[in-house]
């Protein structure tokens, strides 16, 4: 495999389509994130993608959208990344977070909607996560981390960009494990005086936080910045004038998406089984101040998302299997309603679920709703029906999707679960050339990802091949119970799901089984690895960010705990899991063509762990080719470097089982 594939043609198809949905350089906003309504209910503040040139991460910017009549005005300029806006308590200004001062580097601003005008506020030491306002609008609370703390997996899994500093580029760099930079913090910005005042206790670590009335902030945290730490966080009431904090709640599992009750007597979060800080989904739970513990029954949906809509009533939204879920929970009469549920669309433009309340009405809503081939649109939740405000697709995306179709299949794992996953199918009658695509996590879910976008889904539907999106055991949207079945077993029970749905689409008469391919990034790059080496059926696989040595893994990772919590073992047991769960350690009986593609920067799964593989391929004589982008954390994620990475799993599979049958 060449290393600049830059004038192939598939490269250029790929760019094309890229070119055809984002349209740089247009003005054009291309979807919404982000999402929050405005205090008298009449506008919605979001983060619009638009960008320059197709280079970096996509840019947003801040818009405003009228929800009566769709018109949408850019109301921020960048020149780099404007996000997560906030309206103040009376609507007439929106703060809003920016990297245009130093990249990578966010910094609270504030945008007076009456001139127009957008001002930089004081900047704490480090970089700002979040922000929301106190309630009087006189301060904003700041989420704050060290310039240099890692990013979880979901967030790119490197470390924050460090600024420049005036030594030689000869000198090393130090890690005690104690540096201050590793550390995240909260701090009150006072608006009338412009001071910044620390806020959470010293030797804390907020991993979320919001406020708990005028003068308490309620954050999950721990007593350690690793990110590993983030697995025994704590629910925790702060009095930020003191500077002190007190336990409200303490888990087993993990917890998240911390909201308070206008009143500030409730505060509600979610409690799962988590594989990765970010992808919480699971039990919605209520805490009054005292701590007790309301577990609310919302009709078996993995909540992703909480905010209160009136001091009794919490929205959520969340997955059930197949369906995305939006409803609120009366806390007073202990039960649920849905307000809106849907098998082919989902809401959010993020990891999960979420939504955006409207001031004054409880039972409605703002959001992104998307499906497989319904392009983006900003909605209104109206009682009845989500109504369009504003659509981002286009019809030169929407003719890319001609003939394709997505349906929902299910299968019986050889221990009788049954097992739900999407398949996409190209025009024409099968057998398909098959592609299984495993999630990471592995505590996360397939759903719908809008195919009219461009990159490697729709590459591959082109061609004639057809994709697989298993959702096995351990992932969202079935329950608790049914995540935690891959905790301790990882690469055990949930091998099988795998190989048994490609089996039932074998007999179906959709895959054909002389071209079976596989791909996966994270834990589905670990399972990608590990598939080809349990099985001979594979023709080609596609690994990428992996995990392939689990001793090697922990010692090398920046959330080690994960490793001992999915295998459920000990890297100091010789001959356990972490052994013969890796691999490595099986390398010798690989028959299947892999492509393995990693990120210099990546802390979740570090480069290490790739080329392991790849030498350890080589080592027995396998074809492997590894590729590794020296830019890039945990997955692909920049132009022009997505571009080039869809170009080379696509041709991977071209060259080893092309999408038409060969007679």
């Amino acid at each position: 495999m060449e290393r600049d594939l830059r004038g192939t043609e598939t490269y250029g198809e790929l760019e094309r389509d890229a070119l055809a949905w984002l349209k740089p350089g247009s003005g054009l906003v291309r979807d919404a994130a982000q999402l929050a309504v405005s205090p008298d209910g009449g506008k919605v503040a979001f983060a619009g993608v638009m960008i320059e040139k197709l280079v970096g991460t996509p840019t947003t910017r801040i818009c405003i959208a009228d929800l009566d009549g769709g018109d949408v005005r850019v109301v921020s300029f960048g020149p780099n990344t404007d996000h997560l806006p906030r309206w103040s308590p009376d609507g007439s200004q929106l703060a809003f977070l920016s990297d245009r001062a130093t990249p990578g580097q966010f910094q609270p601003y504030l945008l007076d909607l009456k001139s127009g005008a957008a001002r930089a506020l004081p900047r704490p030491e480090g970089w700002v996560e979040y922000l929301h306002w106190r309630a009087d609008g006189r301060a904003l609370l700041l989420g704050v981390a060290g310039v240099g703390a890692d990013l979880a997996g979901a967030q790119g899994g490197v470390a924050s960009k460090r600024e420049a500093s005036n030594v030689p580029g000869w000198m090393p760099e130090v890690d005690t494990g104690d540096e201050a930079h590793r550390w995240r913090s909260l701090v009150v910005l006072d608006l009338e005086s412009g001071s910044l005042q620390p806020a959470s206790p010293t030797g804390f670590n907020p991993w979320e936080a919001t406020w708990l009335g005028r003068d308490a902030i309620v954050a999950i945290g721990s007593d350690s910045p690793d990110e590993a730490a983030w697995y025994s966080s704590t629910l925790r009431v702060i009095d930020p004038l003191a500077r002190t904090a007190r336990e409200l709640y303490r888990s087993k599992q993990q917890i998240g998406w911390p909201s308070a009750a206008p009143d500030a007597r409730h505060v509600a979060v979610i409690e799962a089984t988590c594989s990765d800080r970010g992808l919480v989904a699971g039990d919605l739970l209520v805490l009054n101040l005292r701590g007790a513990v309301q577990r609310c029954p919302i009709n078996d949906v993995d909540a992703t998302f909480t905010s209160w809509v009136s001091s009794t009533e919490v929205l959520y939204a969340g997955h059930r299997s197949f369906e995305t879920v939006v409803g609120v929970y009366d806390i007073v009469g202990a039960r649920a309603r849905e307000l809106w549920t849907s098998a082919t669309q989902t809401v959010g433009s993020r990891i999960y679920p979420e939504v955006a309340p409207v001031p004054g009405r409880p039972d409605t809503f703002a959001c992104t709703a998307v499906g497989f081939l319904d392009a983006p649109a900003l909605c209104v939740w109206n009682g009845e029906a989500l109504r369009p405000v504003r659509r981002f697709g286009n019809d030169e995306s929407a003719s890319s999707l001609e003939g394709v179709s997505a349906e929902q299949t299910r299968w019986k794992a050889p221990d009788g679960l049954e097992i739900h996953g999407w398949l996409l199918s190209p025009r024409g009658p099968g057998p398909f050339a098959l592609v299984t695509e495993v999630h990471g996590g592995p505590v996360w879910l397939h759903r719908p990802h809008y195919l009219g976008a461009g990159g490697t889904r729709l590459a591959l539907l082109r061609r004639g091949y057809a994709v697989l999106l298993p959702n096995p055991r351990g992932s969202s949207g079935r329950g608790q119970e049914f995540a935690s079945r891959v905790f301790g077993d990882m690469g055990g029970a949930d091998t099988h799901d795998y190989l048994s749905g490609v089996d039932a689409l074998v007999r179906r008469g959709i895959a054909d089984p002389r071209r079976l391919g596989v791909m996966g990034g994270s834990y589905g790059g670990f399972m990608s690895a590990w598939l080809i080496t349990q099985d001979s059926r594979f023709a080609a696989a596609v690994s990428i960010a992996p995990v392939t040595n689990w001793v090697s893994e922990h010692l090398t990772c920046h959330i080690p705990h994960f490793c001992e919590q999915f295998l459920g073992d000990s890297m100091t047991n010789p001959g356990g899991k972490y052994h013969t769960r890796s691999p490595v350690m099986f390398a010798s009986s690989v028959r299947t063509p892999t492509l393995i593609v990693c990120g210099a920067l990546d802390r979740n799964t570090p480069p290490g762990q790739a080329l392991e593989f790849h030498h350890a391929l080589k080592l027995h004589g396998g074809e492997s080719v590894l590729v590794t982008y020296p830019q890039e954390g945990h997955g692909v994620r920049s132009y022009p470097a997505a571009i080039d990475f869809g170009t080379r799993v696509v041709s991977w599979f071209e060259q080893h089982m092309p999408g038409r049958a060969v007679p």
